[in-house]
């Protein structure tokens, strides 16, 4: 399983790079703050949406476990787990 810490994607983003940010809370701790530009997609439902998703495009998934990266990579995408997932972004929150 790749692996990008926090303060990566942080940086990545201060460079104006499109990242391509899923997190997998709940919608209640994504509506409570998440990363500007993130999707939400709960972990309970990543299987049935991801239909919604590119097989061409790399995905930065915000998963503390990095249990939906996993599966995703073993669905065929290209996925990389943000180490500690929100817990360890020290960056903007919306």
């Amino acid at each position: 399983m790749k692996e990008i810490t926090e303060k990566e994607v942080q940086q990545r983003m201060e460079n104006s790079e499109k990242l391509n940010l899923i997190d997998v809370r709940e919608v209640d701790e994504v509506q409570a703050g998440h990363i500007p530009g993130i999707t939400n997609i709960p972990l309970g439902l990543l299987e049935f949406r991801t239909h919604e998703l590119d097989k061409n495009k790399p995905y930065i998934m915000v998963c503390r476990s990095g249990q939906a990266t996993q599966y995703l990579e073993s669905q065929g995408f290209d996925v990389t787990n943000m180490t500690g997932g929100m817990l360890s972004w020290e960056g903007k929150v919306e």
